[in-house]
Formats: C-alpha cells, structure tokens, sequence
C-alpha cells in the first residue's frame, strides 16, 4: 500500500508512519520543516514538505496514495478551522488518483466526556469537553463522505517516548512543582504509542471503514496512581499538588477540564475487528523506563 500521514513527525504520527513502514508499505510523511526531512528518511519514509493551510503544497502526494492518515493538529487559534480545511482537502483527494481511498481521521476519547462509573463504547452518546466540543462535527464529516472511506479513530491518552501528556508529570517532577489536575481520584484511558500505531497499521491494512473505532488498553488506574507512581520513579521529594479544576482552568482554560475527566473507555471494537491488543500493560509498570525514554527525547 502507499500511505501518506499528516504530521509525520508528530508524537502520534511518526509512531504511525514507522508502524506501516516497518510493515513493508511505501509512507509518504507530511512535515512543515525540510530540516526534518533526514530522519524521515533514516526511517525509509518519504518526506513532503508542506503546509496544512497550502493544501497544493501536499495534494499531489495525497493523490497518490490509497490510505491518508491524518494525525497533525496545530495548536494555535486557526486549528479548528484548520482541521476541517484539511479534512475537506484529503476527502477531496479521492476523486482522483489511487482509488478507493481510506481516510483515517484522529479523534479521541474525550468527546465521550465525563464517564465516571460507566463504560462507554463507540455507541454511548457524546458529551464532549469544551475543547473538543468541535470534534465530532469532523468525525462525521469524514464518515458521511463519498469520496472516501472514512474511519476514525479515538485514542486514549498516549503515552511512551517523548511523552504525550503523561510528560507534563515528568517535567513538573523535574522543575520541583509535580501538579495533577483534580482530587486524583479520576481514571484516564490510556494506550501507549506503540501500540496505537499498530491499531492505525492494522486498520490500513483491513481497509474496514464508516465506523469509530476506541483505541485505548484495559487499565483501570487513577491519576493519583499513576501520578504516584511518577513521583517514585523520578525520585521526586516534594509533595504532590491536586490542584481543583476550576483554579487549573484560570492558567489553562478548557484543557484543565479535559485533565480532570474521569473516564472508563471500551476497545473491544477495535480488538475484535483489527485483532489488535496493546502488548504495553499499562503506564504503572515501567513508568521508570518511560521516564527515561522522555528524559532521552529531551535531550534530543
């Protein structure tokens, strides 16, 4: 298959494009910047260099290609607008050249909301936080067209490598200040990078589409577990600060709420229907090799 993924050097789609890449697939990887050009190309992966906001600038790659992975999200105030310009432009993109066309469209979790006791799948009702209160109109937007076959997908929390949020603990144990959003008591769906590319891997190949697809593993921890469990594995000495969401909201608007949520989230759909599961067990168990895989990345 020829493949092209959108933010091809980003925390979630580089891990995609080595996924499909590693799998004997041709991966043509979005990136804004020529300079990282070369470590897409240490992993055999065909870089084009453009921008989201000059969609002629990737077109013509897009065109080419079977299965469009689009993982890129630019955080400024033009994102959601963006987001659905790309989305218009990759849909777009399937009238011409390699047909049919698999879009894949990343989501996540947090438009189910607060869940708390309850788990919910692909067909509980969506109460999306404030900041991604925008996203579902792009999940069915990619569903609904006819240009494509559309998939989305809805990672839990990433975590692995460089990061993801579980980063933000890193870092506040290292600057003295270890924060959690909230009394600690909510849970967050998880998946580790690795494991969500395979997911992404695997949907390509199977090619299945008009759906959603939860992509998160099975634990069950708490913030304050796994914040804990930070704190024992960075050597951390301070005490650890629950900061109450509203106060959080006052330095980091809607994303405090999103901190906080508790959530329990399924992933037998996407088990079953890729034969997908996540060989990572969960954040816990060898948070102190995550913690120096991130110290690692930071260094560069």
């Amino acid at each position: 298959m020829k493949v092209f993924v959108t933010g091809a050097t980003g925390y979630i789609g580089f891990a995609v494009a080595r996924a499909f890449r590693q799998a004997g697939h041709q991966v043509k990887g979005l990136i804004r910047n020529p300079e990282k050009a070369a470590l897409l190309e240490r992993w055999e992966i065909e870089p084009v260099v453009g921008n989201l906001d000059q969609p002629e600038s990737y077109r013509e790659a897009a065109e080419a290609c079977s299965v469009l992975v689009h993982t890129a999200f630019e955080a400024s105030g033009r994102a959601v607008d963006l987001d659905h310009q790309t989305v218009d432009t990759l849909i777009g993109c399937g009238e011409r050249g390699a047909q049919p066309k698999l879009l894949i469209y990343t989501s996540g979790v947090w438009v189910y909301g607060n869940t708390r006791h309850q788990t919910v799948d692909e067909s509980t009702p969506l109460s999306p936080a404030e900041l991604v209160r925008w996203r579902p109109a792009v999940e069915e937007k990619v569903l609904s067209a006819e240009q494509v076959r559309g998939l989305v997908i809805r990672p839990g929390c990433v975590y692995g490598g460089r990061g993801g949020l579980t980063g933000l603990w890193f870092q506040g144990a290292e600057s003295g200040n270890l924060t959690a959003i909230g009394d600690g008591q909510n849970h967050w769906a998880m998946v580790h990078v690795e494991d969500l590319a395979q997911a992404y891997r695997a949907a390509g190949e199977v090619g299945y589409y008009g759906e959603v697809l939860n992509v998160c593993d099975a634990s069950r921890l708490t913030v304050r577990e796994m914040v804990e469990a930070v704190a024992r594995a960075t050597g951390y000495r301070g005490s650890i600060t629950f900061k109450p969401v509203e106060e959080a909201a006052g330095e980091m608007g809607p994303f405090a709420e999103c901190l906080a949520l508790d959530q329990h989230v399924d992933a037998f759909k996407a088990r079953t229907i890729l034969n997908w599961q996540p060989n990572h067990r969960n954040f816990v168990e060898e948070v102190a090799l995550y913690y120096r895989s991130w110290k690692q990345h930071q260094a560069g």
